[in-house]
């Protein structure tokens, strides 16, 4: 599982019925310093993700995302998706590692 901040929505003009009741998102997934408190700050193009939601989540959250065929396991049948929200966080606790 990764974490990222939703910084926006995609939004579709048709959709695979197996979608339906949720939308997607676009995820900036965290960097290291962003887990040690260093504000967001935009990643280069194409560093994004596309998150199949469920949950609810919205621009400005932190969610946990699986991806590759974790992603697909949640639906009854196969879908293709990439990536999914498993989780709106919170807070988040973290000590860095001492060397």
């Amino acid at each position: 599982m990764r974490l990222g901040h939703v910084i926006g929505r995609v939004t579709l003009s048709k959709q695979d019925p197996a979608y339906r009741g949720a939308r997607f998102l676009l995820v900036q997934p965290f960097t290291a310093a962003e887990f040690a408190g260093k504000a967001m700050t935009p990643l280069a193009a194409g560093s994004s993700v596309v998150v199949y939601d469920n949950l609810g989540a919205g621009q400005g959250h932190v969610i946990g995302f699986t991806e590759g065929a974790e992603a697909s396991a949640p639906f009854d049948q196969p879908t293709p998706v990439d990536a999914f929200n498993a989780a709106i966080v919170d807070e988040i606790f973290y000590t860095p590692p001492t060397r």
